[in-house]
């Protein structure tokens, strides 16, 4: 019998599975775009072509999903006339997890399934609309489908419709750590056995005028011009994030049900970690207790030692406070000279910050990762900052085989989350 075969932890509660992942980001629609583009530290970043940027906005680059067509992706023409971009995005990358992992729900206690799909804005495209029409046409104007076009859970609840999910259906909303929260969550549910499978993940649709102005007007974004420049993380150059957009969605199940099932195994989520700062409204606490305090508690439900920890996808935005604070708790976590050693990477760099759906993306990256022994380069980084020290690849790392990495997750309100991600070996 292989080590993989037992389907519970020591403490006999389930172990859990990924057995489907779906992407749509800058780098294009499907896991296997985003792969090729993290692994060829290609930059998705570029010029903002959905409205005129030239006057007035201090940051003129992002991460847009370009050429987006919602037809050649399943989606009909009345899903299209009512669903924001955000539960468009949701669907593509959900539809080719549950494709990847085989799920069947006509054999499946539906009752059983959950969907914790976040998202850190919602339909922030029909809330300015709207705005627009109440203020210029008068309230009779509103679209009556408005509230449910724009509410950020209608992602989870489409979904839910769309494949006859009817077990817990949540949308966890907590900024930019949502899509790690909200596979955290669902873990949390499988491992207790309160469903057997769920579809987890995070969505967002950021690229719009009132999010670029008002993160531009906060300072939070990078003002550089040159697309190819702009998103550095852990880079000495950093000056600030680089919105961006998509959808992360994995499925998650646990070890019982999809070994009954024949499901193939893609990795293994094997612990999390859920903290607060309680510091401040945007700014993450500078000495990095909460998110090293995050890692730690997501190496030790895995019954990992930080000495096991094979690399870390960092958050990595590509602000001071951030990348400081992520090389300060790692440090904390492991020690300055392990720290020193441990390979860093940080997805950004190539598709810019996807904020709510930020943390789905790059379990996605760490799970391909972990499972094919590698890590990938950081795109952009090229100058070591002193005082954010890491070991940030700049080229991939191959035949490197792991125990466990860590994803990590900040968002405004001081929110942590890390999750432990493993190979799964037969």
């Amino acid at each position: 019998m292989s080590q993989n075969s037992e389907t519970r932890r020591p403490d006999g509660t389930h172990r859990v599975a990924i057995t489907g992942m779906g992407a749509i980001s800058p780098a294009g629609v499907g896991v296997d775009a985003l792969w090729n583009a993290v692994m060829g530290r290609q930059c998705c970043i570029s010029r903002i072509e959905r409205f005129d940027t030239s006057e007035g906005y201090s940051a003129r680059n992002a991460g847009e999903v370009r050429h987006f067509e919602a037809g050649e992706h399943g989606i009909t023409k009345k899903e299209a006339h009512r669903f924001e971009r955000f539960v468009q995005y949701a669907i593509v990358a959900a539809d080719e997890a549950v494709a990847q992992s085989g799920l069947n729900m006509e054999e499946e206690d539906a009752t059983r399934i959950g969907v914790v799909i976040g998202t850190g804005i919602g339909g922030i495209d029909e809330l300015q609309k709207g705005f627009h029409t109440l203020d210029t046409k008068g309230p009779k104007r509103v679209s009556p489908l408005f509230i449910p076009t724009m509410i950020g859970n209608i992602a989870a609840g489409n979904l839910a419709i769309r494949y006859g999910m009817k077990g817990e259906c949540l949308d966890i909303t907590t900024a930019c750590s949502t899509g790690a929260n909200s596979i955290g969550c669902a873990l949390r549910d499988i491992r207790h056995g309160y469903i057997d499978a769920a579809l987890a993940g995070g969505t967002e649709e950021s690229v719009n005028p009132i999010c670029i102005a008002g993160f531009g007007n906060l300072g939070a974004l990078s003002k550089e011009e040159d697309p190819t420049q702009a998103s550095l993380p852990f880079d000495l150059r950093r000056a600030g994030f680089v919105a961006g957009e998509g959808a992360g969605a994995l499925m998650l199940e646990s070890f019982e049900h999809a070994q009954t099932r024949g499901a193939r195994i893609l990795a293994e989520i094997t612990g999390y970690g859920s903290t607060g700062d309680a510091y401040h409204m945007t700014a993450p606490s500078p000495d990095g207790e909460g998110i090293a305090r995050a890692m730690r508690d997501a190496l030790e439900e895995g019954g990992f030692a930080p000495a096991d920890l094979g690399h870390l996808n960092a958050h990595g935005t590509g602000t001071p406070a951030n990348d400081k604070t992520e090389s300060l708790a790692l440090r904390m976590l492991c020690g300055e000279k392990t720290a020193s050693q441990v390979p860093v990477c940080a997805v950004k760099g190539t598709t810019g910050h996807m904020l709510g759906a930020a943390g789905a993306i790059e379990a996605i990256v760490c799970a391909l990762s972990v499972a094919n022994d590698c890590v990938p380069p950081t795109t952009g980084y090229a100058q070591p900052d002193p005082e954010a020290p890491a070991h940030v690849l700049t080229e991939p790392l191959y035949d490197y085989p792991q125990k466990v990495a860590l994803s990590t997750s900040l968002g405004f309100g001081g929110h942590n989350a890390a999750l432990a991600i493993s190979p799964y070996r037969i």
